[in-house]
């Protein structure tokens, strides 16, 4: 059951991405910081929740937490995704100090 509304989410969330790039082709290549994961997105197939802008892969499981019942709304949501947001942001910081000292 869980597998077969993984596909499904799946599907329509990357659907939402090609519609997105139909509709504005250079959706494709305007970019973003995802308030989920803290990583450069492109605006197509992003949703802006509240006051969250979410890329393609955070709207996805996103939505499957909504569907499972595992959290009720965005902001727990974003509670939920702190840590990885903040190892994503370390990630960041180490990579441009290792490029400044080259």
């Amino acid at each position: 059951m869980q597998e077969e509304l993984i596909k499904d989410m799946q599907a329509v969330i990357h659907q939402m991405k090609i519609d997105d790039i139909e509709e504005n082709p250079d959706s494709e290549f305007e970019m973003f910081t995802c308030s989920a994961c803290a990583k450069d997105a492109c605006l197509a197939g992003s949703i802006q929740y509240s006051t969250h802008r979410l890329c393609n892969d955070c709207v996805l499981m996103y939505e499957l937490a909504l569907k499972m019942g595992k959290v009720q709304n965005i902001d727990e949501f974003m509670e939920k995704t702190e840590d990885n947001r903040l190892q994503n942001v370390c990630d960041f910081i180490k990579q441009e100090g290792l490029k400044e000292n080259n």
